[in-house]
């Protein structure tokens, strides 16, 4: 299966692992590896996680407070979001009316 990222999920991806390896040198990497397997886990079960609106889901990551928000699109998967859990978590739903266009 096809895995795809909005441009903007795509770029708060990279900032977060810029953003842990400051922190601590390493740990974007391993935030990265985690999302990673996060995502093998989607593709492997893309329906287990309740759905967060008609199309679209999220599956949390294990080590860090972060969802991949994505949806189920023909044989593809379309990551919208990997969002932190306490800031704004409902961000994602601009992203998908955006999609409607």
């Amino acid at each position: 299966m096809k895995i795809d990222f909005l441009d903007v999920a795509e770029d708060e991806f990279i900032d977060t692992i810029a953003y842990y390896n400051q922190q601590s040198e390493g740990l974007g990497y391993e935030f990265a590896a985690e999302v990673k397997r996060t995502i093998s886990r989607i593709v492997k079960y893309p329906k287990a996680w309740p759905p967060l609106s008609k199309r679209t889901r999220r599956c949390r990551t294990n080590r860090f407070p972060y969802g991949v928000i994505y949806q189920v699109r023909d044989e593809k998967i379309l990551i919208i979001g990997i969002m932190h859990l306490h800031k704004d978590p409902q961000r994602w739903k601009d992203r998908i009316q955006s999609l409607k266009s």
